[in-house]
């Protein structure tokens, strides 16, 4: 295969256009978010997050089958809320801030996730972060057990 110099340059030129939106692609964390199709919390997290640069997947899921995926994959009883994410090898159970998600990514603990159990109001998702109750996001460990990760005071 025998190409002019103007191919080479043409193909480098290309190639080199592609580089920096490849390398942004890797670093856009990526999370697949398992939840009720009917619920509307769970929709504004996952914009919240779509808004903070995440890629989000969506799967429908209901019931029990959403409980048992809960479980099978290490968030206790206590620690459940309406959705559930994974990003990275990490579970991320309900109405987690962003700033918490980029923390853990960042300190790559090793635990299973993080969890705001129940749905506290002023919450991400949950209404006005103005007038949210007092709440505290959980870190799971992998034994089950947990920990604060981050408390939140009343607005």
């Amino acid at each position: 295969m025998n190409l002019k110099r103007r191919q080479v340059l043409t193909y480098a030129a290309g190639f080199a256009s592609t580089v920096p939106f490849a390398a942004f692609a890797q670093d856009t964390p990526s999370v697949r978010v398992l939840k009720d199709p009917n619920c509307g919390c769970c929709q504004v997290w996952i914009d919240i997050l779509r808004q903070e640069g995440f890629r989000i997947t969506e799967e429908r899921s209901f019931g029990t089958q959403l409980v048992r995926h809960k479980l099978d994959n290490g968030i206790p009883e206590e620690m459940m809320s309406c959705h559930t994410g994974e990003i990275d090898g990490y579970m991320i159970e309900g109405h987690v801030p962003v700033a918490d998600i980029r923390r853990l990514l960042e300190e790559q603990p090793s635990a299973v996730g993080l969890a705001v159990p129940g749905m506290p109001y002023g919450s991400p998702g949950m209404g006005p972060e103005d007038r949210r109750e007092a709440y505290d996001v959980f870190l799971i460990l992998k034994d089950g057990s947990t920990e604060v990760f981050k408390s939140y005071e009343a607005a």
